[in-house]
């Protein structure tokens, strides 16, 4: 497809709308926090522990305010539990309509791994003291995970139901009955569907990337010993991974349940293994070839869709909020996490230039959650959402548009 690059007039326009928006009502204080923080939008009541990448995301954008993604991260720092639970969202006190908690603990929901976030933004600022912080009460993290989400002794943690993933509503989780959650406790075992728990890539390439934050930061506090065992640990996550996900025929990342069979949906969750770094070069590129630059896969025209347009599960089963369907903000925004850490800059820039063209040619949702991979049509979830608005002034920069 022929990318079409709006007037400057509208990217102009569509431009200050955005900064206009994230100045006036994304940058607040919430919950207590000391200072600004990077909120989601109207349609989320708070942040969600995947969310901290917002406001790194900001910082690295407008980098005058580096206190705000320190702000975000002491927001899950300060609440976490003492044997080491993260919340997985903290709800403004002032929109708590419709949950029962203000901090939540009912699922994991990290997505993008705390820990690298953290050492991010610990290094942006230069703090040793947050550095120590985040490296004890992340270690804490690791080992809540490892005594509550191994239950089948593989090595690997587990979901306990659909929303640990952060992938509402998708393909992957058709046979399970816990698709959202059913506990307002993370530990709790789902004892009443024999399928969970699944092994899944996602949470373990984020459980990988966390590993080997903490080695890089037990090293900066001069934890040699600390340092290597950690590495050591994100290794044997990264091997089991392979040894129990990957599927060489289809030379692709499955679900699997807690029978060991795969769950054979084609799913956007595979970008976790990009993100975290766990894939070395050869694997990427056999799976970037095959799947995500592929047009009967992942390459649509507006990339990249929740599940592979191959999948049978690919499917609009909700006009909004679907990761059974829809290409999502988030992906995007996480995109470039990876994308040109793997050489496939060209691949970004283009689908930058789609996303721009997308948000530039419709008023019917402004900057939403979601498009249609292949129209471009917005969802009708998510109106001024975070992660696509972020990707947006990104992608502007970055083409100097």
């Amino acid at each position: 497809m022929q990318i079409q690059i709006p007037s400057k007039e509208i990217i102009e326009e569509k431009k200050q709308l955005v900064l206009d928006r994230i100045y006036k009502y994304h940058l607040k204080k919430m919950a207590g926090s000391k200072g600004n923080i990077f909120l989601i939008s109207n349609t989320y009541p708070g942040v969600w522990l995947e969310h901290v990448y917002d406001a790194v995301s900001w910082v690295n954008y407008d980098k005058s305010d580096p206190s705000i993604s320190v702000n975000q991260i002491k927001l899950f720092l300060d609440r976490q539990k003492p044997d080491g639970q993260f919340p997985c969202y903290v709800i403004d006190p002032d929109k708590r309509t419709g949950f029962k908690n203000l901090v939540g603990y009912s699922q994991i929901q990290e997505c993008v791994s705390f820990a690298r976030l953290c050492l991010e933004t610990c290094i942006q600022n230069n703090d040793t003291d947050l550095l120590k912080e985040c490296y004890e009460k992340c270690a804490k993290w690791d080992k809540w995970l490892t005594e509550n989400r191994m239950t089948l002794k593989t090595g690997l943690i587990e979901m306990f139901c659909g929303f640990d993933t952060g992938h509402d509503n998708s393909g992957r989780f058709e046979t399970i009955k816990h698709k959202n959650n059913f506990s307002d406790d993370a530990k709790d075992h789902p004892d009443d569907d024999n399928l969970l728990p699944f092994i899944t890539p996602d949470m373990n390439a984020v459980f990988y990337g966390s590993r080997n934050a903490l080695s890089v930061m037990a090293g900066k506090l001069g934890l040699e010993n600390e340092a290597h065992e950690w590495k050591r640990a994100a290794h044997d996550v990264k091997k089991r991974l392979i040894e129990t996900c990957y599927d060489e025929f289809d030379e692709f990342f499955y679900d699997v349940d807690s029978h060991g069979n795969k769950i054979k949906c084609k799913s956007i969750s595979i970008t976790n293994l990009f993100c975290e770094s766990l894939l070395d070069m050869d694997m990427a590129n056999i799976i970037f070839k095959r799947y995500l630059n592929n047009p009967n896969e992942f390459d649509t025209p507006y990339p990249y869709p929740a599940v592979s347009i191959s999948d049978p599960t690919w499917k609009q089963n909700l006009p909004g909020n679907s990761w059974g369907f829809y290409s999502q903000g988030l992906t995007s925004l996480r995109s470039m996490r990876w994308m040109d850490k793997y050489s496939f800059s060209d691949q970004l820039e283009k689908n930058m230039k789609a996303w721009i063209n997308a948000w530039c040619s419709t008023d019917k949702i402004n900057f939403g959650q979601e498009l249609h991979p292949i129209t471009a049509q917005p969802s009708t979830c998510g109106n001024w959402y975070s992660s696509t608005m972020l990707f947006f002034i990104h992608s502007l920069k970055r083409l100097g548009l």
